[in-house]
């Protein structure tokens, strides 16, 4: 018997929370990614993958989902406060999370661009337990020790371009750690990566993300996986049109 999921589905809330109504003339509901989240919604497995190009909404999309399960945009645990500067978009008030009944509550959001101010937090508001002091490492070698030390907590993972932290070698590391991590059959991860390395998870959904929308993909026909096989083939076809 499959254990309960904390995401089955994401889809549109008929209107916000506060009553308003999303704009699908201002962005993000220009991008279109957004639109099919909305209109047709996202069915989320237990290890779910959004690849696209820089601007295409991954990272958006992820946001948002985030905040609609109550996890702060600026990264962090369950019952987390750390903000610094409000830049998300509205549409995580508009998105209507449908779990499966039984399914944990807890969650955990880490996004590689506010690590630094999330760790800070973390310093300033030590909770009942000793754990790593993450300044003290390296940008990716913090971003392991973070994952490393939670991977026992159930729940809702969300990752958010974290290869940005990590090298070759440590994006390797972080796919062992999630493979740990959905050990337990009550955890659930939602990757968003420009990496081929991370995008190979093994036995994972897989969706591109650009104009078209979001579109289920194999990993050997993603735009990303092609790309990076012919630039390692060849690099001067490539380096030579640039300067």
């Amino acid at each position: 018997m499959r254990a309960p999921r904390p995401i089955r589905h994401v889809g549109a809330l008929d209107a916000a929370r506060d009553g308003s109504t999303f704009d699908h003339d201002r962005w993000p509901g220009t991008l279109a990614p957004v639109r099919q989240l909305l209109g047709a919604g996202l069915d989320l497995d237990r290890m779910t993958i959004l690849v696209g190009d820089n601007g295409a909404g991954k990272s958006t999309v992820v946001e948002a989902i985030a905040m609609a399960y109550g996890l702060g945009a600026e990264g962090g645990s369950t019952g987390a406060m750390h903000a610094t500067r409000h830049s998300e978009s509205v549409l995580g008030d508009h998105l209507r999370l449908v779990r499966d009944p039984g399914a944990v509550r807890n969650g955990t959001f880490l996004r590689a661009e506010t690590m630094h101010g999330f760790f800070t937090y973390l310093e300033q508001n030590p909770g009942g337990r000793p754990e790593p002091v993450f300044h003290e490492r390296s940008h990716g070698e913090s971003f392991l020790d973070f994952v490393m030390d939670r991977s026992t907590w159930p729940g809702l993972w969300i990752l958010d371009e974290p290869e940005s932290a990590l090298s070759f070698s440590g994006c390797l590391a972080l796919i062992g750690l999630m493979q740990d991590i959905l050990a337990d059959s009550r955890t659930q991860i939602l990757l968003s990566t420009h990496s081929p390395i991370l995008a190979s998870f093994p036995g994972a959904t897989i969706h591109e993300v650009g104009d078209w929308g979001i579109r289920r993909s194999d990993y050997d026909d993603l735009d990303l996986v092609r790309n990076w096989r012919a630039f390692l083939a060849s690099p001067e076809r490539y380096l030579r049109h640039l300067g």
